[in-house]
C-alpha cells in the first residue's frame, strides 16, 4: 500500500478520535452502575480499536485482491420437522396472550409486572441476539404471522376447494418504510416517551393489541409473507440480525454458512437504508441519554422548550427534549454513512444515492455491534427477572413454579467482564463491516486499486462509528 493513502487513513482515523478521545470517561453500559478498575487505560482501548481498524483494512487491501464472499460455502446442516413450525407459532400466541394478560389483568407495578420485562428485555433485546446466533426465530414465532397462517389455513379448508380472494399487489415504492415507522415508533416509546407511559403494564398491553392488529390488517391486505418481510417492523428487525447468524432456515433445512455473510443477501428495498440508520441511531441515543454530557445539556433543553411554551409541570417537558436528542442522533448516525458515499463517489462510476443502496448491508454488522455493546448488560441483570415473574406474572403474590422470591444477581459478571464484551463487540462488528465493504468495493470496482481507494472514506465513517460508540459506552453513568 503506497505511502500517501497510508497517511489519509492515519489522518482520517485521527479526526474520527479527536472527539472521542478529548472528552472524560467513566464506565458503565445502559445504565447500570460498574465499578471497573482496568488494566490499561480506557483512551487505550479507543486507540487499539482504530488500530485493530486499520491493519485490517490494510490486510483487506493486500491480501483480498478478489471478491470472495459471495462463493462462501454454504452446506446443509440437517433438517427440521415441518409440524415444529405451527407448534412454534402456537407458542408465540400463547406468550403474546400472557405477555397481554399481565399487562391488562396484572399490578401495574413494573417490576412486578411480567410485560414490561418481557417487551423491553426478553423480545426487544433477548430475540436480538438469539437471531444474530442461529438464525430467524422469530419468525416462526411470531405470534401475528401464526394467527393469520391459522386463519387462513381454517378459510381454506371452509371454502371447500374455491379460491380465496387473492391479496392485492404490495406496493414497491412503500418498501420498508412501515418498519422504519413501526421501529421509530417503539423506540420513541423506550426511549423519548413519560415514564407513566412507557412503564405502565397496561399501556403495553393496550399498544401491543394495536400493533397486532395493524399487522393481521396488513397481512390480510397484501398477503402474509409480503407484509411480513417488509411492513412488520419487529419481524424485518430481527431478520436484519438473523441475516448475519451463521445458520439459515429456508425450506425445511438447516443450512451453515460463515457468520456475517448472510448480509449480502439483502435486498435494498425502499427504506433499508433508513431503518438500519434508525437501528443504530436509536441504540446509540439510548446510551448517550445515560451519559454525562446529555445529563450537562438536558436542563438547556429543557429550558428551551420552556421558553417556547412547554409546561414545566408536565411531562412534555421530558419528552420534546428526548424527542430531539433521539432525532439528532438518527440523524448524525444518517450523516456518517452519506459522507461515506459522497466520499466513495469521487472514484466515479457510481452515484452516491446508488452507492448508499449497494453499501447498505455493511451496517448491519455495526448495528449488532451497538446492540450487544450497549445491550449486553441489560440483557445478563435485568433478563434474570424473568425468573420470579415467570412464578408470578401478575404479580399478584403467586408462586407457580417456586421461583417468585429468586433474587437478582450482580455479581454474575463483572464491570471489566461486560467492557471488554462490549469494546470486542464494537471492534467486531465494525472489522466485519469493513470485510463486507471492501468485498462489494471489489465487485463494483474491477480495479483493485480503485476498490482500495473507494474504501479509504469508508474506513474513516467505521472509525467514527467506532469511537461514537466507544465513547458513549465510556461516558455513561
Amino acid at each position: 500500500m503506497p505511502a500517501q493513502p497510508v497517511r489519509r487513513v492515519a489522518l482520517g482515523t485521527l479526526g474520527g478520535l479527536i472527539a472521542a478521545l478529548a472528552l472524560p470517561a467513566t464506565a458503565g453500559a445502559h445504565g447500570i452502575q460498574l465499578v471497573t478498575d482496568l488494566p490499561i487505560p480506557e483512551w487505550l482501548f479507543a486507540w487499539a480499536a482504530a488500530v485493530v481498524l486499520v491493519v485490517s483494512f490494510v490486510a483487506l487491501a493486500t491480501l483480498w485482491p478478489a471478491p470472495r464472499l459471495a462463493a462462501s460455502p454454504a452446506r446443509t446442516w440437517g433438517r427440521w420437522p415441518r409440524p415444529l413450525e405451527p407448534l412454534c407459532g402456537a407458542v408465540g400466541i400463547a406468550l403474546f396472550v400472557i405477555v397481554v394478560y399481565a399487562g391488562i389483568d396484572g399490578a401495574q407495578l413494573p417490576t412486578a409486572n411480567l410485560a414490561p420485562t418481557w417487551i423491553y428485555v426478553i423480545f426487544w433485546v433477548g430475540l436480538a441476539f438469539l437471531c444474530a446466533l442461529v438464525g430467524d426465530v422469530f419468525r416462526v414465532l411470531n405470534p401475528w404471522r401464526a394467527a393469520a397462517r391459522a386463519a387462513r389455513w381454517t378459510a381454506t379448508r371452509l371454502s371447500r376447494g374455491r379460491s380465496l380472494p387473492a391479496p392485492l399487489p404490495y406496493p414497491a415504492r412503500l418498501g420498508r418504510w412501515p418498519a422504519v415507522a413501526g421501529i421509530l415508533a417503539f423506540a420513541w416509546l423506550e426511549l423519548a416517551s413519560s415514564l407513566e407511559v412507557r412503564d405502565a403494564p397496561s399501556t403495553l398491553a393496550v399498544l401491543a393489541l394495536a400493533y397486532a392488529s395493524v399487522q393481521l390488517i396488513g397481512m390480510s391486505l397484501y398477503g402474509i409473507e409480503a407484509w411480513t418481510e417488509r411492513g412488520d417492523a419487529f419481524a424485518t428487525y430481527f431478520a436484519f440480525f438473523a441475516l448475519l447468524a451463521p445458520l439459515r432456515w429456508e425450506d425445511g433445512r438447516i443450512i451453515v454458512r460463515p457468520p456475517f455473510v448472510g448480509a449480502l443477501r439483502l435486498e435494498p428495498l425502499p427504506g433499508t437504508i433508513a431503518l438500519i440508520v434508525v437501528m443504530i441511531g436509536s441504540t446509540s441515543f439510548d446510551g448517550f441519554s445515560n451519559g454525562t454530557v446529555w445529563l450537562s445539556l438536558y436542563p438547556h433543553l429543557a429550558d428551551l422548550f420552556a421558553s417556547l411554551g412547554v409546561s414545566r409541570s408536565g411531562s412534555a417537558i421530558y419528552v420534546w427534549p428526548y424527542t430531539l436528542g433521539l432525532v439528532a442522533m438518527i440523524l448524525i448516525v444518517a450523516g456518517l454513512y452519506r459522507l461515506g458515499a459522497l466520499g466513495m463517489r469521487t472514484i466515479g462510476g457510481y452515484g452516491a444515492g446508488d452507492l448508499s443502496r449497494r453499501f447498505a448491508h455493511t451496517l448491519l454488522p455495526i448495528a449488532l455491534a451497538y446492540v450487544v455493546a450497549h445491550y449486553f448488560s441489560l440483557l445478563v441483570f435485568s433478563g434474570q427477572l424473568l425468573v420470579p415473574l415467570a412464578s408470578d406474572p401478575l404479580g399478584t403474590g403467586a408462586n407457580i413454579f417456586g421461583t417468585a422470591h429468586v433474587q437478582e444477581n450482580i455479581a454474575v459478571l463483572s464491570g471489566n467482564a461486560i467492557w471488554y464484551v462490549q469494546v470486542g463487540a464494537l471492534v467486531v462488528g465494525h472489522v466485519a463491516a469493513l470485510a463486507l465493504a471492501h468485498d462489494r468495493a471489489l465487485v463494483l470496482y474491477r480495479d483493485p486499486r480503485a476498490a482500495t481507494r473507494s474504501q479509504y472514506w469508508m474506513l474513516t465513517v467505521m472509525v467514527a462509528f467506532t469511537s461514537l460508540g466507544l465513547w458513549i459506552l465510556s461516558s455513561t453513568q
